[in-house]
């Protein structure tokens, strides 16, 4: 295994121009790190799990997934569910698989939270959530189990 990390970043982009600013700030950590990636989109927040079930069965071999999305509430208790399961999915390969995850599923009330949370400039989430994800890959290095 190389000493330089592979990632995928998985995107629901719904609202691109929100995941487009969440993918710039994740990538520029990313770049930074010197960590190689792999971009993936998927039809929403609620198919990310899956996605990176998907990709940790297949052949190609990554060392960690960064999860980007955003869910905002609207006047149904869909936000509810998707917010919910998206999270749930992801945490549960953490565990049951061992995988190195970043959450980056913004789950706000309205545009401006999202755009606060996802701003290279503010609180530039998507860098965090690559960062995270960097640090469990360490972690599992440490582990022996990567």
């Amino acid at each position: 295994m190389s000493d330089k990390p592979h990632l995928l970043v998985i995107r629901a982009p719904f609202y691109e121009d929100i995941i487009a600013e969440l993918t710039r700030g994740a990538t520029l950590a990313l770049d930074e790190a010197g960590a190689t990636y792999d971009v993936l989109d998927v039809p929403g927040a609620f198919e990310i799990p899956a996605a990176v079930a998907m990709a940790a069965a297949s052949r190609k071999r990554y060392d960690g997934y960064v999860a980007l999305g955003c869910v905002i509430r609207g006047e149904t208790t869909h936000y509810d569910y998707v917010c919910a399961e998206s999270a749930r999915g992801l945490q549960e390969l953490a565990y049951r698989d061992r995988l190195a995850i970043g959450f980056g599923v913004l789950t706000v009330e309205n545009d401006e939270q999202a755009w606060a949370r996802a701003s290279v400039d503010r609180k530039n989430k998507g860098g965090e959530v690559a960062h995270a994800a960097l640090r469990m890959i360490a972690v599992k290095r440490e582990f022996g189990l990567a």
